[in-house]
């Protein structure tokens, strides 16, 4: 059986939600919510030592149908919807708990939540994800390792903008001297978004979707430019939106208008948080994996988890490549590894 459940695919989201249900219920107290953008899951499961929250998603960015063969097994690595990113490591979840139970290992105080919307942003989930990264003392999140393995620490804040310059139409034939041109005016303003990146600080900003105008021979009263800003630190992030907001017309009559701000806060790493990862490090070394502390630009949500000061690491899914691609998949012959070192890893936070 093969359950797909692209982002805002209310059907699809409800039978994943119905599964993830009946294999965690079982194991704590289930709550379940219904937002706008699919069931929420939370499963508390009570132990020792340390509290903690483990953050999993499961929609996921393919259309139903995109995989011609929805799941298969090719060699060494298993392909499908969702596989790698990640509801691969929702199932590594449930093994790693299954794993605890059958060797008598101890678990920390467990709230699992499951979300319906993390691939556009987590707007239905952002709230229970930071209410429950303040209950309790650290987070782990079961986001996919790096491209070699590794867990990440660090990931970059995501902002997405819209500026939009603002014209006056006029025949272009009979008198355009009486217009102002948006697009003229945009094309002035584009140069000066991309002159905000600083290279060595890694921020960059993508002016990416442009649009304007509506026929030829009018001239364009309006055109606008989404871009994407990725920022290492939220001091980056600020200096940019300030910059953005302070940009100024070039043509007279002109105006400028900025919609927008950061949708997702940097994870940066904390002194508390690089210690997890060293722990983690730690097991993973007794399980043959060499895992570096790794820094990816994309955003998950550990992002807002780590930007209110609760530890976090991110990355302790199944390992695998191609996220988002329809070649995405996961490695078979890690899968135990990485299935022990969430084990273990549970069984040291209940100490």
């Amino acid at each position: 059986m093969t359950l797909e459940a692209p982002s805002h695919d209310l059907s699809g989201l409800a039978k994943v939600a119905d599964w993830i249900a009946t294999q965690f219920g079982p194991w704590g107290s289930l709550e379940r919510e219904e937002t706008p953008n699919g069931p929420l899951l939370r499963v508390r499961i009570a132990g020792s030592g340390k509290k903690v929250l483990v953050l999993c998603h499961f929609d996921t960015v393919h259309p139903v149908g995109a995989f011609a063969v929805p799941w298969r097994i090719e060699g060494e690595r298993a392909y499908g919807p969702g596989v790698y990113d990640m509801k691969g490591n929702i199932v590594q979840l449930l093994w790693a708990l299954r794993t605890n139970q059958a060797l008598g290992l101890s678990l920390p105080a467990l709230e699992l939540l499951f979300t319906p919307d993390e691939e556009v942003g987590s707007p239905a989930s952002r709230a229970a994800i930071e209410a429950g990264a303040l209950r309790n003392d650290l987070v782990l999140v079961l986001e996919a390792p790096t491209g070699s393995g590794d867990l990440k620490v660090a990931r970059k804040g995501v902002g997405l903008y819209r500026l939009t310059a603002h014209g006056k139409p006029a025949h272009q034939g009979v008198e355009p001297e009486k217009g102002i041109n948006a697009i003229v005016e945009l094309a002035h303003q584009i140069p000066r978004v991309v002159a905000l990146q600083d290279g060595e600080k890694g921020t960059t900003l993508g002016p990416n979707v442009i649009q304007g105008g509506t026929t030829s021979n009018v001239v364009a009263a309006t055109a606008w430019v989404e871009i994407d800003l990725r920022v290492w630190t939220l001091s980056e992030a600020e200096r940019v939106e300030r910059a953005l907001k302070a940009l100024q017309p070039v043509l007279p009559g002109a105006t400028l208008s900025l919609e927008g701000g950061l949708n997702r806060p940097p994870m940066e790493p904390s002194p508390a948080s690089l210690e997890l990862f060293e722990r983690a490090q730690r097991i993973g070394a007794e399980l043959g994996l060499q895992l570096g502390p790794g820094q990816v630009g994309g955003g998950s949500d550990g992002n807002f988890t780590a930007a209110l000061g609760v530890p976090t690491l991110d990355g302790l899914g199944l390992f695998g490549e191609a996220a988002h691609q329809l070649s995405e998949n996961v490695y078979i012959p890690q899968i135990p590894a990485r299935i022990a070192l969430l084990s273990g890893l549970l069984h040291e936070l209940a100490q």
